[in-house]
């Protein structure tokens, strides 16, 4: 099964206000619609690294690959293309913008991207905010929803550009037990029916305990 992401001996310092080693030597594989989530306690350094793997943050030792493509190096102009077309975010906090339409906020990122035509990112829009069950709220304001639909939004907008890996920074943080199921499903339907590969940071034990694999880190170190 191919690869999507690959890390290669990550190593991160702090270098304020004294040198600290933030990531120590870390190195895993990503496969194919493989969902995987990390699991620490706070401060071991799990934000931290995807930071690095989502391309942001480049200061760091070691190799990052994107569909072995090696991307550590790369001009930021270039990263932010790599991100915007084959990276999807999914935060704690859903980042919409209110005082848009759900569609518009939907469609921002391939509005960006600049690939395809007005039309065509509207059509895809509304088949992302349909295979998600909310093509019904396309035209209301982002701040006319509840949280868990605004989540859902969230998962709509990070599947726009058909990304390779879906990457999640405690994407449940916010929802009651419900709607965190609720995103799990979906979650688990987009790498199971879709081939889509996630990578989600996570402190809900029931959540992570479900993904195909929780790795492990504590001390700025994976530890399985």
């Amino acid at each position: 099964m191919s690869v999507v992401l690959e890390a290669k001996h990550i190593n991160k310092y702090f270098k304020k206000p004294v040198s600290f080693h933030v990531l120590k030597d870390i190195n895993f594989q990503i496969k194919k619609g493989e969902f995987a989530s990390i699991m620490g306690k706070s401060g071991c350094g799990k934000s931290t690294l995807l930071y690095i793997l989502s391309t942001m943050d480049t200061d760091y030792e070691g190799q990052l690959y994107l569909n072995n493509q090696l991307i550590t190096g790369q001009e930021r102009t270039h990263l932010s293309y790599l991100r915007n077309k084959h990276i999807g975010f999914v935060f704690q906090f859903h980042y919409l913008l209110s005082e848009f339409s759900v569609i518009e906020n939907v469609m921002l990122p391939a509005k960006k991207l600049g690939e395809k035509s007005y039309p065509e990112i509207e059509h895809d829009a509304i088949e992302k905010l349909k295979m998600l069950n909310i093509e019904h709220l396309s035209k209301k304001r982002a701040s006319q929803v509840s949280g868990g639909e605004k989540q859902r939004i969230a998962i709509a907008r990070a599947l726009i550009n058909n990304p390779s890996v879906i990457m999640g920074d405690e994407p449940t943080g916010n929802l009651d037990s419900y709607n965190a199921q609720n995103i799990f499903n979906i979650f688990k339907q987009l790498s199971d029916e879709k081939g889509l590969s996630l990578l989600v940071v996570t402190h809900d034990e029931d959540f992570a305990n479900k993904t195909d694999r929780i790795i492990q880190m504590g001390d700025g170190k994976i530890l399985v």
